[in-house]
């Protein structure tokens, strides 16, 4: 693998790593995510076949760019209110409302 492409697998794996703690979460049993990214991006430094390694850093920028647009589209459906249930996101975005200001909800909106 050439300096230049070393240098951009660093790149997408520091962005894929960075979208997978962001998006599927940094919890102990959702460890095996991160480890079989390391994995794979340490067993395929040593390919010596540009092509292979053009290939496989374009995977994972495939893959992350797959994880941030579920975690976008996820949003948005929040946001425009589409077949999902919004209510614990509103009782969330309520709290911190009136925590912003000193108060607590009271407790017909705390389950």
């Amino acid at each position: 693998m050439g300096s230049q492409q070393a240098m951009e697998a660093f790149k997408v794996y520091r962005v894929l790593l960075k979208a997978v703690k962001n998006h599927i979460g940094k919890e102990e049993y959702k460890k095996h995510f991160s480890q079989y990214i390391a994995e794979q991006f340490r067993k395929n430094s040593q390919l010596s076949d540009p092509s292979l390694v053009a290939q496989r850093i374009k995977l994972a920028n495939d893959y992350t760019y797959l994880l941030n647009s579920v975690h976008h589209h996820k949003d948005l459906l929040f946001s425009y209110n589409i077949a999902v249930d919004r209510s614990d996101e509103m009782k969330r975005i309520l709290g911190k409302s009136a925590a912003s200001v000193g108060l607590k909800l009271p407790e017909v909106y705390q389950r």
